[in-house]
C-alpha cells in the first residue's frame, strides 16, 4: 500500500475513532438518565402533585374549624388527618403511582423520600428523620409554582420534585404570598419528593438508546467514503512533493549531484527540501574540491617525478661536464684555454639554471602553511640552494585563495627569470596589507632588460604573469632598464574586496590557475 492510501486511511480511521469516542461520551452521560430517569420525575411530580392536593383540602377545612392555628399547626394537624391518603408516613396500600416511602428515623441515601415544608422552606416532617429532621432547611431551591430538577444534593445525585400546598384564606391574602397561577390562593408550604437518580424501573429503554445511536452510526457510515475522499484529496500535493524529493534523491545517489527540489511552501516538507538542496550544494563542492584536489596531488606528483629525475639524470651531468671542463681549463695549452673557461662558465650557468628549475618544479604547501610562510620557505630554498641573497618584508595579508595561489606563482616565475636572465646578487620581496588591496613586489639588482626585446625573448612569461593578476581584477607593472635590475609588482583586491566569483577559483595545481 502506497503512502496516499495509509494516509487516506488514517484519516478515516482517525474520524472514525473520533465518532466512536463521542458516542461513547454521550452512552456514559445519558445511559444512566435513560435506564435509570426515563419515567422517575414524572412519578415524582405524580406523587407530589397527588399529596400537595389532599393536604390542600384539609388545610383548607381546618382553617375554618381553626382560625387561630400557625401555618406550622395547619400544616402537622392536615397530614395526621389525610396521613392514610398521603405518602409521609410511609405508602398508602392502594398507591399504584408515584414511588415507595419508607419512613425512618435515620438516614436515606439509596431509597426516596418525602418531606412537608414550610413556605420558608424549613422541614416540618419528614420521611427521613436522619436526612432531613425537622428544622432544617432543603437542600434544592423551591420555585412558587413548584418544580424538579436532578443534581447533588445531601443525599447524593438526586432527582426531586416539589408541589406547593395551598390554602385559601377567608379574607384576602397577605402580600408577597400569591402566586401567578392561583392569585386567590396562599402558599402554605411545599411537599417535596426525592428519589435517587436512576431509581425504580426504567422507561423505553431500547428506544432511547437507538435515539443515542442510530445518529452516530449514520455518521460512522458517511465516515468512510467522505474520510477516504478527503485523505486522498488533501495529501496528493504532499505526496507530488515526497515523490519529486524521492525522484531527485535517487538522482543523487547514482552520483548526479546537479538536480536541485523546488522549495514550495514552508512547512516540514519545505525544510526538509532546502536542506536537501543545502546538502547537494555541498556535496557538489566537496566533489569539486575532491577532483582537483586529486589532479592537484596528481600535477604535483608529477612535478616531483620529473624533478627527481631531472637532477639524477641531467645535474649530475652537468655537474661531470663542469668538472671535465674545469680539468680540461686546466690542463689545455694556452690556445684552448679559453675555449675550455669558456665551456666551464656555461656548464656552471646551465647548472644553476637546472636548480632553478627545480625549485620552481618544487611542489609548495600553500593550503597548509599559509601564503607569509610558502613565501618564506621559498626565498630560504633559493639562498640555500643557489647561494642567492634575499631579503624579505612579509605582512600578514587577506586574500581569497585564489589570489594566494597566483601571488606565489609571480613570486616563483619572478624568482626564475631572475635566475635564468638576470644572474642577479640580491633580491627583494615585499608583500604589503592596504586598505583594500595587497600589494607584492619582487626586485633584483641583475643585469635587466630592454622592454622593447621582451616579445622576442620573455614575452611568454611576462606576458603569463600579467594575465594571472589581471584575472583577479588586480594591476600588473613591470619596471627594468639594462644594467639596472628588474622589479615585477601587482596589486591585487583583498579577501573583503574581491569579487564573489573569483573567490573561490579553484587552483589545479600548488601555485597554479587553471
Amino acid at each position: 500500500m502506497g503512502l496516499r492510501r495509509r494516509m487516506a486511511a488514517s484519516y478515516v480511521l482517525v474520524t472514525a475513532a473520533a465518532v466512536l469516542v463521542v458516542e461513547a461520551v454521550l452512552l456514559g452521560v445519558y445511559v444512566p438518565s435513560i435506564v435509570g430517569d426515563s419515567n422517575l420525575q414524572n412519578r415524582l411530580q405524580a406523587q407530589a402533585n397527588h399529596d400537595a392536593n389532599i393536604l390542600s383540602l384539609s388545610v383548607s377545612n381546618l382553617n375554618v374549624a381553626v382560625p387561630d392555628a400557625t401555618m406550622d399547626e395547619l400544616l402537622i394537624m392536615a397530614q395526621k388527618v389525610a396521613r392514610t391518603q398521603i405518602s409521609l408516613s410511609g405508602s398508602p396500600v392502594n398507591q399504584d403511582k408515584g414511588v415507595p416511602i419508607t419512613v425512618t428515623d435515620g438516614k436515606a441515601i439509596d431509597q426516596p423520600i418525602e418531606a412537608l415544608v414550610d413556605a420558608e422552606g424549613l422541614v416540618v416532617i419528614s420521611s427521613a428523620r436522619g436526612s432531613y429532621p425537622p428544622g432544617v432547611p432543603l437542600d434544592v431551591r423551591l420555585l412558587p409554582e413548584g418544580g424538579g430538577g436532578r443534581g447533588k444534593t445531601r443525599t447524593g445525585d438526586t432527582t426531586w420534585w416539589s408541589s406547593p400546598v395551598l390554602l385559601y384564606p377567608p379574607g384576602s391574602p397577605p402580600s408577597g404570598m400569591e402566586t401567578a397561577l392561583a392569585p386567590k390562593y396562599k402558599i402554605l408550604g411545599y411537599v417535596h419528593v426525592r428519589a435517587p437518580s436512576g431509581y425504580g424501573e426504567a422507561g423505553d429503554v431500547p428506544g432511547s438508546l437507538l435515539r443515542v445511536l442510530v445518529p452516530g452510526a449514520l455518521v460512522l457510515v458517511l465516515v468512510v467514503p467522505v474520510g477516504l475522499i478527503f485523505g486522498l484529496l488533501s495529501t496528493r500535493r504532499l505526496i507530488g512533493r515526497l515523490r519529486r524529493l524521492a525522484n531527485v534523491t535517487s538522482t543523487v545517489a547514482q552520483g548526479d549531484f546537479r538536480p536541485r527540489v523546488p522549495v514550495t511552501e514552508g512547512d516540514e516538507v519545505g525544510q526538509l527540501e532546502e536542506s536537501f538542496n543545502r546538502m547537494t550544494e555541498r556535496l557538489e563542492s566537496a566533489l569539486h574540491a575532491e577532483r582537483a584536489a586529486g589532479r592537484a596531488e596528481a600535477r604535483q606528483a608529477e612535478r616531483g617525478r620529473i624533478a627527481r629525475e631531472l637532477h639524477d639524470s641531467i645535474s649530475q651531468d652537468l655537474f661531470s661536464l663542469s668538472l671535465l671542463a674545469g680539468g680540461m681549463r686546466r690542463a689545455a695549452p694556452d690556445g684552448l684555454r679559453g675555449e675550455a673557461d669558456s665551456m666551464e662558465r656555461t656548464a656552471t650557468r646551465a647548472m644553476r639554471e637546472m636548480q632553478a628549475l627545480l625549485l620552481e618544479l618544487r611542489p609548495v604547501a600553500l593550503e597548509d602553511a599559509g601564503l607569509v610562510p610558502a613565501i618564506e620557505e621559498l626565498c630560504r630554498a633559493y639562498e640555500t640552494r643557489l647561494g642567492l641573497r634575499v631579503e624579505t618584508r612579509l605582512d600578514e595579508v587577506s586574500l581569497a585563495p585564489a589570489a594566494e595561489h597566483a601571488v606565489l606563482r609571480l613570486v616563483q616565475e619572478a624568482f626564475s627569470n631572475a635566475i635564468k636572465h638576470a644572474d642577479p646578487g640580491l633580491v627583494r620581496v615585499r608583500l604589503t596589507q592596504m586598505a583594500e588591496t595587497v600589494g607584492v613586489e619582487i626586485s633584483d639588482d641583475g643585469a635587466g632588460f630592454d622592454l622593447s626585446a621582451v616579445a622576442a625573448n620573455h614575452g611568454m612569461g611576462l606576458r603569463l604573469m600579467r594575465e594571472r593578476v589581471e584575472e583577479l581584477c588586480g594591476m600588473f607593472e613591470l619596471h627594468t632598464a639594462p644594467g639596472q635590475g628588474t622589479t615585477v609588482a601587482a596589486t591585487l583586491p583583498s579577501a573583503s574586496s574581491m569579487p564573489p566569483s573569483r573567490i573561490g577559483a579553484p587552483v589545479t595545481s600548488a601555485g597554479e590557475q587553471p
